[in-house]
């Protein structure tokens, strides 16, 4: 089969498509045809080396994190899927490889793919989505009638996020650009700052949760806005010491992430406020609770471009670019 790999980390996007073997797969996985896949800024990371001490792999190293496709061959011990299933999954983060013809899957990262949804769509979905929803159960235990802010929220992110945050209950206030401002409030915002031409530290206060997109320059700003107690979790800052003891890392990395994290920490803490750092996982069970979500209130991601296969290189430098509007998908 064709894949799209790096033989080592780099600044420079240099990517090579070759013939490698079709995994084999153990007995609790499938195997998917793969039918698209998302390019997200994790890809670049992935690329580049900056997230090592959370993910560090083997090369050469097989790229993507999110596909979506059909099922040709399930393991011994598969019980909840079988062969022809249309599945999406954001792959676990021991074993990526979405760009490619095919990927070994464990069936407990999976699930069955929205009805709604076509293999395009369904592949912008699960690392967003998943990120959303982790911030907003998990990381934030986010109750109804509290009021959320996104910054930058006017991409594939808040495609999902905003939809999500609404069905739990909550009143989301989004920032962005003003060609964004009406499929923002489409999708349920309550509210929308255009980040040009108004400042949301004149315009909001006594906010409960802020999903961080933007990163460590924007968190003090951040901060200020939320009431006492309030919690911050970022996509993009970076890592913290609790971030470390909940994802099980070894002591040293949680030494080395505490030491990392210390400013932020400190910074929250002196305001009566909490910071948390969140790298999103697989769970398939929680995409099949988006998969619900997605079906009952007829969500549709955001598309920027989609790119054949053999233009990887041109969708990855288009991502890294960082103005999509919304999600950059290969196709198979």
């Amino acid at each position: 089969m064709r894949a799209a790999q790096i033989q080592k980390y780099s600044k420079e996007i240099q990517v090579e498509i070759n013939n490698v073997d079709i995994p084999q797969i153990h007995s609790r996985e499938v195997l998917v045809k793969v039918k698209a896949a998302g390019v997200n800024p994790l890809d670049i990371m992935n690329m580049n080396g900056s997230v090592r001490m959370i993910a560090d792999y083997k090369l050469p190293l097989t790229l993507g994190n999110e596909l979506s496709g059909v099922i040709e061959a399930v393991g011994d011990e598969v019980l909840n899927f079988k062969v022809g299933d249309s599945v999406y999954t954001r792959l676990p983060l021991n074993k990526i490889g979405a760009f490619a013809e095919y990927a070994a899957v464990h069936e407990d990262a999976l699930s069955i793919m929205p009805e709604n949804l076509s293999f395009i769509e369904a592949a912008a979905v699960p690392l967003t989505a998943l990120t959303a929803y982790q911030a907003l159960h998990d990381v934030l235990g986010a109750e109804p009638n509290k009021k959320l802010f996104i910054p930058g929220g006017t991409g594939g992110f808040g495609a999902m996020a905003i939809p999500i945050a609404k069905s739990m209950g909550l009143t989301v206030i989004t920032s962005g650009s003003e060609r964004g401002r009406s499929r923002t409030l489409s999708i349920g915002a309550d509210q929308f700052i255009n980040y040009k031409t108004e400042n949301y530290l004149d315009i909001l206060f006594d906010i409960d949760y802020v999903i961080d997109t933007l990163g460590a320059d924007e968190i003090k700003a951040e901060l200020s806005i939320l009431k006492p107690h309030g919690k911050l979790v970022s996509l993009k800052a970076g890592p913290n010491y609790r971030f470390a003891v909940d994802s099980k890392l070894p002591m040293w990395k949680r030494a080395l992430f505490g030491l990392v994290g210390a400013r932020l920490d400190s910074l929250a803490r002196k305001n009566q406020k909490e910071y948390r750092f969140l790298f999103v996982h697989s769970s398939g069970s929680q995409l099949q609770e988006i998969t619900i979500l997605v079906e009952k209130e007829g969500i549709k991601p955001s598309i920027d471009s989609t790119y054949k296969f053999d233009d990887i290189e041109s969708a990855l430098i288009k991502v890294s670019a960082g103005h999509s509007q919304g999600k950059v998908i290969l196709t198979f």
